[in-house]
């Protein structure tokens, strides 16, 4: 079963999909964030410290079906945070050293899509429970710069696809979890 969990920053996105796995006897938290500065360090050592101590933690945002696969174990759920992140990282080592303002956004958001069926089959094919947590990012303003825009529609479309091959998808408002599908 495929959840998908999404809101703005500070929605309480990350609490409600806590609460879709708090049942679960054993939870295998994948995190997809990387520290590149003191501010990013700290805030992944208030999440290591925040989660619950039986909890297992891989760190990582590549190569994501070698630990969602078939031979997982049913009675552990999987949850992933975030797909924003992820999708903002496949975008810079897809893209590489070049400035951003050089990049094929096309060819990048291909690439991105082709990682995440990748990450949708791993999700289908694996017997656990699996939600993965998202940020809705197109409710605001159009951004002024060319990076933001092209990253505010490539994880606009990440979000859909997923949306679409969810079971159930949650939309989290000021703390309010409201099921969407």
């Amino acid at each position: 079963m495929l959840t998908l969990v999404t809101g703005g920053a500070r929605s309480g996105k990350s609490r409600h999909a806590e609460s879709l796995v708090a049942d679960a006897s054993r939870v295998l938290y994948i995190a997809t964030s990387e520290i590149f500065d003191a501010e990013m360090a700290a805030r992944i050592a208030h999440h290591r410290t925040s989660r619950p101590a039986h909890w297992r933690t891989e760190e990582r945002w590549q190569q994501l079906a070698e630990i969602i696969t078939p031979n997982n174990d049913s009675r552990e759920a999987v949850l992933l945070e975030c797909i924003t992140t992820l999708t903002t990282n496949l975008l810079f080592a897809f893209g590489g050293e070049r400035d951003p303002e050089q990049w094929d956004y096309m060819a990048l958001e291909m690439q991105v899509q082709q990682e995440i069926e990748a990450l949708i089959a791993a999700c289908v094919a694996c017997p656990s429970p699996v939600v993965l947590v998202t940020n809705e990012v197109g409710m605001g303003i159009v951004p002024e710069n060319r990076l933001a825009r092209h990253f505010r529609d490539i994880a606009g479309r990440v979000n859909q696809r997923l949306a679409q091959a969810a079971d159930h998808v949650w939309l989290v408002v000021s703390g309010i979890g409201v099921k969407i599908k």
